[in-house]
């Protein structure tokens, strides 16, 4: 799917002007996936189904145009370390660079994903710009948010090898999961060549939680308290490359 974010007022416009995808489902899972939220609200998948990927062979010989604009690639699933799912992903993003497009490729980094791209694309640094979803350090917080995707370690070792090998590096922590993400995004500065996003969570079910999971719920809950999120503003307006997402900014009453 080729979206153009232009005429949207909210989400993926903040980062490109073009969404492409060649995926259904997303194997990673995350309880506040707003993809999955639209798949199962207008009967794509299930709860069960979403994340069961499922390659959309068209895709894989489509010949891209230039784009007037950066294309963010993927945004509504991930590339995950499954033999079929990277190759195609990878077909997908050399289809594009060669077509002479900027491309933000965004992902939850598995490292050996990372390091195939990085070894395939060396004579695309300055179209590909690589940025990575780390939203937490604990990997508590993230094997419950986001069940099956990498750990804080894997992403770290992605973000230090695409940084070292010379590409653009740029980080969203988005939804932030911990208490207190300053920490995290501080370790992660000097690793960071374009922008580190922060926002707090939008998406979050209210319906059919576990009892055992409510407890989690309202921490999370307690995060996006405008207090909570005026304190880290603060704490970070003056971080190299920080960047505060719209939904955060409206919040605060800064946009």
């Amino acid at each position: 799917m080729v979206e153009n974010n232009r005429k949207r007022t909210s989400g993926t416009k903040e980062w490109a002007d073009f969404n492409v995808n060649c995926i259904t489902g997303c194997a990673n899972d995350c309880r506040y996936c707003y993809a999955k939220m639209m798949a199962k609200r207008f009967h794509r998948a299930t709860e069960e189904t979403w994340k069961d990927m499922v390659i959309r062979e068209e895709f894989l010989t489509k010949k891209f145009r230039k784009y007037p604009g950066r294309v963010m690639f993927p945004s509504s699933h991930d590339i995950v370390d499954n033999p079929e799912v990277k190759e195609a992903c990878i077909t997908v993003l050399k289809n594009l660079l060669e077509a002479d497009n900027e491309v933000l490729l965004t992902m939850k980094p598995s490292f050996n994903v990372t390091k195939d791209i990085v070894a395939r694309f060396g004579e695309f640094k300055e179209t590909l710009q690589f940025r990575f979803t780390i939203t937490s350090n604990n990997n508590t917080v993230l094997s419950f948010w986001e069940p099956n995707a990498p750990s804080y370690e894997e992403r770290l070792e992605s973000l230090l090898l695409a940084y070292k090998e010379g590409y653009k590096t740029s980080v969203s922590v988005e939804p932030f999961l911990d208490d207190d993400p300053v920490p995290l995004i501080k370790d992660l500065s000097p690793f960071i060549t374009e922008s580190i996003w922060i926002g707090p969570m939008n998406h979050m079910p209210r319906k059919n939680i576990q009892p055992m999971d409510v407890p989690e719920y309202d921490r999370i809950r307690r995060t996006r308290h405008t207090a909570n999120l005026q304190r880290i503003h603060d704490e970070l307006i003056d971080v190299p490359h920080i960047r505060f997402k719209d939904s955060m900014k409206i919040k605060l009453g800064l946009e």
